[in-house]
């Protein structure tokens, strides 16, 4: 059930009536009902991988919990016990949990390599022992990916480690776990959130708001129009850019670039727009998961602006606990001895760095396409990271140059160009495709070859143009207006006529220029696929 789908707006519509007829605790148990069917409505079949994931979680939780009290059960009918004893004590009950964290991990994580990754590998290993006259018997496997699994088994193993790390206490009722591991409007492209921050507002119990609802309504309507009007009109231009590299090259490859830098943003902004939105009509607070990434002065910025709840995610839950391990401080300190303290100091945050974007190439998907991404971003950032003493030097010789408004756009126009070349890696079929299309930018640069003919093949008719333009200077207006504040609250002070004939015309917009297929179907969103 797609968030652009007529199911979904008659969905949503019955399961807020309903949510405002009944009270209480009934609320989020209404939640995990829909939360089950809107799962369902996809492959009934799916149910028993969020069931999985949710009773390991409870399980291994709970189990962190009794051990814990077990603990301290012991030391108080031992208070003689010297400091030693209990020191070892827990070292044995750390142990013990440990052992179940790696459990909960292996268990969720193997879900999603055989059905996300285990064609890939084996696609490789055959080519591999390929290149010894070998192969294997079976190079892949039929599976179909479980809607929204790479999203909800990282929120799932978020919280066991939250709980492993004593962050905060165990949910003991399984079925208001279940509530946070399935809320359905998560379920398609996160955001990824933390249970702590979700539970205030998932289980509590909520009066009808008036405002909550205009504005959770306003914010989905923002969001479909960036995804139907601008996101899906930008689909067939991008796609026969991408799938004709010898074709469409020089400046056709730059073309590609920019329309498929506006669809990405307008496509994830817009679901999230549309996720965050439902979730405040039904009185649940979301984290929000961009902040305006195209002004970022670096791409270490961008990424801190970009997708905030993954890159929080691997910041915690992979970098910091690989870079300050035992075996990192030994590698360390072996290095150190060898190679002197400079080389010892980077050890840790730049292999655990590259750790880190290899994991996230891997989560975006499994191709070589997104592995050779992640290393890209991983490789800029640190080069960055190593001309920081250079870029220090450079703004204290020219500092009014550093404070100024022209070094900023400077530098954003420098991030967005790096940006949308790593990003044509999305675009095309293999990395050396993508490189082939880059090299051409540089070979065989011809501006003349953008015809209103050549246009039209790309399927950008002038009517296609003018709406995108129009939408993205609206987009880039609002995103502007939201730098000193919610758009929504200033809004909310004008009369309420201007009110309605804006969101009315927001509204209309939609309908009347709206990018559909066949039956009026949008196009589906390109993150559900990560």
């Amino acid at each position: 059930m797609s968030f652009t789908s007529f199911s979904f707006a008659l969905f949503f519509l019955v399961l807020t009536l309903l949510y405002y007829t009944v009270a209480g605790k009934k609320q989020w148990q209404l939640l995990l009902i829909a939360g089950y069917f809107f799962y369902a409505c996809a492959d009934p079949r799916y149910l028993i991988f969020i069931l999985v994931t949710t009773a390991s979680a409870y399980l291994v939780t709970m189990r962190f919990t009794a051990l814990r009290r077990e603990l301290g059960r012991w030391f108080d009918e031992h208070p003689e016990l010297t400091r030693e004893e209990r020191k070892r004590y827990k070292e044995k009950t750390a142990s013990r949990c440990r052992k179940w964290l790696l459990l909960a991990v292996l268990l969720n994580f193997g879900i999603l390599f055989t059905f996300k990754y285990l064609n890939f590998f084996l696609v490789n290993l055959d080519s591999l022992f390929g290149l010894f006259g070998g192969g294997l018997p079976v190079t892949s496997v039929r599976l179909l990916l479980p809607l929204g699994l790479s999203f909800y088994i990282f929120q799932t193993i978020g919280y066991v480690a939250d709980i492993y790390f004593g962050k905060y206490e165990a949910e003991r009722n399984p079925f208001r776990l279940a509530l946070f591991v399935s809320f359905f409007p998560q379920l398609l492209q996160g955001p990824i959130g933390r249970y702590n921050l979700m539970a205030p507002t998932l289980f509590a119990s909520h009066a009808y708001d008036s405002k909550a609802v205009r504005f959770g309504l306003q914010r989905m309507l923002w969001g479909y129009f960036k995804k139907i009007v601008i996101a899906d009109r930008l689909i067939k231009p991008v796609s026969t850019i991408g799938g004709a590299p010898e074709e469409y090259g020089g400046v056709f490859v730059l073309l590609g670039m920019l329309l498929y830098a506006a669809q990405l943003y307008c496509d994830f902004t817009g679901g999230i727009d549309i996720t965050i939105g439902s979730a405040e009509v039904l009185g649940v607070r979301l984290s929000e998961n961009f902040n305006r990434p195209f002004f970022s002065k670096s791409v270490a910025e961008y990424w801190r602006r970009w997708h905030i709840t993954l890159g929080t995610w691997f910041k915690d839950y992979t970098f910091y606990p690989l870079s300050t391990s035992k075996a990192m401080m030994k590698l360390s300190k072996w290095t150190k001895g060898r190679f002197g303290p400079a080389v010892a100091r980077r050890v840790p945050v730049y292999l655990s760095t590259v750790i880190l974007w290899l994991a996230t190439g891997a989560w975006h998907g499994a191709k070589w396409n997104f592995i050779v991404w992640g290393l890209g971003n991983c490789l800029v950032i640190l080069i960055s990271q190593e001309l920081t003493p250079l870029y220090r030097r450079f703004y204290e010789r020219f500092p009014k140059l550093h404070r100024s408004r022209f070094w900023d756009g400077v530098q954003v126009l420098r991030t967005n160009g790096i940006m949308c070349l790593l990003r044509t890696l999305d675009c095309y079929a293999s990395p050396g495709a993508a490189f082939f299309a880059i090299g051409t930018i540089f070979t065989r640069m011809n501006g003349g070859a953008l015809t209103t003919d050549a246009l039209l093949e790309l399927g950008l008719k002038p009517a296609d143009i003018a709406v995108t333009a129009v939408g993205v200077l609206i987009v880039f207006a609002v995103s502007m207006a939201g730098r000193s504040g919610s758009v929504r609250e200033k809004l909310a002070r004008l009369p309420a006529g201007v009110r309605v004939l804006l969101f009315g015309a927001l509204f209309f917009s939609i309908l009347v220029f709206g990018a559909y297929g066949i039956g009026y179907d949008a196009g589906q969103f390109i993150y559900t696929q990560f």
